[in-house]
C-alpha cells in the first residue's frame, strides 16, 4: 500500500505516525514545504527566545527514520490528478498514492483591510519563516502592533515583551481577548497582565485602515472610531485561510469556509482522499488536528473508526503562569442553560455550562486539578443530574467504577 501525506503539521505528523503503526509494511511518503519539525503552538516561546527550533520538535528521536517515512522537503503540491491517483509537486516529480492525506494546514489570513496587503513591515505567524521575520522586525523597530487578540494572537504579544519597544498594542473586534475560549472573567484577569506590562489594548473596534508614508511603510494603524495607533512594523493573527490552491478543479468538496468537508471517518466525497487538521476549516485547535489525522489514518489501513465525540474542542493556555483550560462552550448560547461559577478570589475559577443533565462546556483557570473529572464527565456524557452533588463536590467515585467483570465502567 502507497500512502502519501501532504503536509508536517501536526495532523500530518500524527497521521503518518498513526499509519506506520497501523501497517509496518505500507509505503509511506510525507511531502511538505518545511524542512524542520516544529510545533505552531509553541512558536510564541521562539519568538520569546525561550526555545530553540530544535527544542520545537514535538516528535522525538530520529521520526522519518525510525518510522521508515520517506520525507520530501522544501517542496509544495501544486496539483492532484485524481483519475491517476498522483500529486504534482514543485519539484516537478509526482507521487503516486492508493492512499492520500491532505493536511496542508492553513495561512494567516489577511483580511481586506486598506494598505494592509500593500504596507512593509506587515507579517502574519504561521510558520518559523514568519517567527524569524517578527523577531527581526522586533530588533529594528520600536512600535509593534497585533491586529487579532485570540490565541495566536496573544502568543505572539506574549514574545514581543521580551523585546526593548516603546510600545505594544493589540487590537480586536471582540470585547475581550481570546473570545472564543474564555469568559468575561477569565479574559480580564489576563488583560489586566497586560496592563502591567504596558500593553495598549482596543477592544470591540475594527481597524479601518493602514496608514502608510510614501515607501509604503506603516505610519499607524487607523481605527473605525477615529483612533491611530503608531506602528512601524504589524503582526496580523485574524484568523488562518486553509491552503487549497492546489485542489482547484480537483473536484474535492470544500465548505462555506473555504475548508475540506470530511465525514466522521476523515474522508473527502473522493474515494481514497482523506483530510484532517486547519485544512478542514472546523477548528483552530491542536488536539483537534491530531484527533482527526488519527481517525483518517485508522480509515486510510482499514481500521474503521470515527469521530464519536467533539471532545477535541478543548484548548489550555499559560500566560504570565496562569494556567487556563476551556471545554467545548464556555458562553451559554441562550437562557435555557443553566450556569455554575466557583471562585475562592484567590485565582482559582471554574465554571460549568450545562442543561438537561449535559455539561457543554467549562472553564477553569488557577488550580486545573478538577480538569480530570470534567474531561471525563463531558467525554463519556455523564448525566449529572444522576449525581447527587454539587457540581464542584463530583469525584470519579461518583461515576467511575469497577463492574463484576472488573472492568471500568461508568
Amino acid at each position: 500500500m502507497k500512502y502519501l501525506v501532504l503536509g508536517a503539521s501536526a495532523s500530518g505528523l500524527n497521521g503518518a505516525r498513526e499509519i506506520r503503526t497501523l501497517d509496518r509494511n505500507g509505503d509511506i511518503t510525507l511531502v511538505s514545504i518545511d524542512d524542520k519539525v516544529y510545533s505552531r503552538c509553541m512558536l510564541h516561546y521562539y519568538i520569546g527566545q525561550k526555545r530553540t527550533e530544535e527544542s520545537l520538535n514535538f516528535m522525538q528521536g530520529n521520526f522519518f527514520k525510525d518510522n521508515n517515512i520517506k520525507w520530501i522537503t522544501n517542496t509544495k503540491a501544486i496539483g492532484i490528478d485524481i483519475k491517476n491517483k498522483s500529486v504534482k509537486l514543485s519539484n516537478g516529480s509526482e507521487e503516486k498514492y492508493d492512499k492520500l492525506l491532505l493536511a496542508t494546514g492553513g495561512s494567516s489570513a489577511i483580511p481586506p483591510i486598506e494598505n494592509l496587503i500593500e504596507a512593509n513591515n506587515v507579517i502574519g505567524v504561521r510558520s518559523l519563516d514568519d517567527c524569524n521575520k517578527i523577531m527581526d522586525l522586533a530588533k529594528k523597530y520600536k512600535k509593534a502592533s497585533v491586529i487579532g487578540a485570540g490565541l495566536i494572537g496573544i502568543d505572539v504579544v506574549s514574545g514581543l515583551l521580551h523585546y526593548n519597544l516603546d510600545s505594544l498594542s493589540v487590537i480586536d473586534i471582540a470585547p475581550y481577548i481570546i473570545s472564543k475560549q474564555l469568559d468575561e472573567h477569565t479574559a480580564n484577569v489576563y488583560q489586566e497582565k497586560l496592563k502591567e506590562n504596558n500593553i495598549n489594548q482596543f477592544y470591540s473596534v475594527k481597524v479601518k485602515k493602514i496608514n502608510i508614508d510614501s515607501n509604503k511603510n506603516p505610519l499607524s494603524v487607523e481605527l473605525e472610531d477615529g483612533r491611530k495607533i503608531e506602528a512601524d512594523f504589524i503582526v496580523v493573527a485574524m484568523g488562518i485561510s486553509p491552503n487549497t490552491d492546489y485542489l482547484k478543479d480537483s473536484g474535492i468538496e470544500f465548505n462555506k469556509m473555504g475548508g475540506i468537508v470530511i465525514d466522521k471517518y476523515g474522508k473527502t466525497n473522493i474515494p481514497d482522499i482523506y483530510a484532517a487538521g486547519d485544512i478542514t476549516a472546523t477548528t483552530a485547535i491542536w488536539s483537534a488536528a491530531v484527533k482527526q489525522a488519527i481517525i483518517a489514518a485508522n480509515n486510510m489501513t482499514g481500521n474503521t473508526i470515527d469521530i464519536d465525540n467533539f471532545f477535541h474542542f478543548k484548548s489550555t493556555m499559560n500566560f504570565f503562569n496562569i494556567p487556563s483550560m476551556s471545554i467545548g462552550n464556555v458562553v451559554p448560547p441562550d437562557n435555557s442553560y443553566s450556569v455554575e461559577i466557583f471562585d475562592d478570589k484567590k485565582g482559582n475559577y471554574r465554571k460549568i455550562v450545562h442543561k438537561d443533565g449535559k455539561i457543554y462546556g467549562a472553564l477553569l483557570q488557577g488550580d486545573l486539578r478538577y480538569a480530570g473529572i470534567l474531561t471525563q464527565l463531558i467525554k463519556e456524557n455523564i448525566d449529572v443530574t444522576k449525581v447527587k452533588k454539587p457540581l464542584f463536590n463530583i469525584d470519579y467515585s461518583d461515576f467511575f467504577n469497577i463492574d463484576e467483570n472488573f472492568t471500568f465502567a461508568f
